[in-house]
């Protein structure tokens, strides 16, 4: 049976689509059997892994609005063990149509949940905000992974957060729990990243995982040509960054 992990934070920049898409690739790598989600209305996470969003006629909208099988709308990527339910310009309505459905909240749940045994790994890309899309990857993973940036305001908004977790396993998701922390466009030389470090390990302690991600430009210019840095400079920092982070990942669900 496969884990669900979220990739969440309700800030934006934060490194959350290129955590979604290098932590999917790298997992693969490692030979596990992988299927990216994403459900983010920008569609980064599809466009990062080649696929052409305006090509695309049935998307994780239809999956959630229509109630579509997850398989009807499966693309098989040409990277190793790293299956795709994309997303397009259709689901930045859904927030909206999501109000007067029936179970609104777990109808992720259902699409996803018949696909579990067929994968070591779903990660799901979720939007920057913590409406109802976020709401449902929320009641159906089984923990989530919050990137942090390195930065002056990295813990703003994360008590939300928080909060909104607690409540999502009171009322839809008793199982949920936190994956780990990831702190991102991480650089050691600056005073400011060792604070950060500090005040995120006490806000989640025991949660940080051992792995950073480096500021890195090869990482950054990777979603430009469809392809995880894996497999578009595997000698960069950023990629030996990511093997690293699906390495815990790995020991962590042994």
């Amino acid at each position: 049976m496969g884990k669900i992990i979220a990739v969440t934070n309700q800030k934006g920049g934060v490194g959350k689509t290129t955590t979604s898409i290098n932590l999917s690739a790298a997992l693969g790598a490692f030979g596990k059997k992988v299927l990216l989600v994403d459900v983010d209305p920008q569609g980064n996470a599809t466009s990062g892994l080649g696929v052409n969003k305006k090509q695309i006629t049935q998307s994780t909208y239809n999956l959630l609005i229509d109630g579509c099988r997850a398989e009807s709308i499966l693309i098989r990527t040409e990277f190793k063990n790293v299956d795709l339910l994309p997303c397009n310009m259709n689901l930045a309505g859904a927030e909206i149509e999501l109000v007067d459905l029936s179970e609104r909240t777990m109808r992720l749940r259902k699409g996803l949940l018949p696909l579990k045994r067929e994968y070591d790994f779903i990660i799901i890309d979720c939007p920057p905000s913590l409406g109802l899309i976020t709401l449902n990857a929320l009641s159906c993973c089984d923990s989530l992974l919050i990137p942090i940036q390195c930065e002056y305001y990295a813990l703003e908004g994360l008590s939300q957060l928080i909060a909104t977790v607690k409540q999502v396993k009171r009322l839809y998701n008793p199982a949920i729990q936190i994956e780990g922390v990831l702190l991102t466009m991480f650089d050691a030389r600056l005073n400011l990243t060792v604070q950060v470090v500090e005040e995120v390990k006490k806000y989640f302690p025991g949660k940080v995982f051992a792995t950073s991600i480096p500021r890195n430009v090869r990482l950054s210019e990777a979603p430009s040509f469809g392809q995880p840095i894996l497999y578009f400079d595997r000698s960069s920092k950023g990629s030996k960054a990511y093997e690293q982070l699906a390495e815990e990942v790995i020991v962590n669900n042994k």
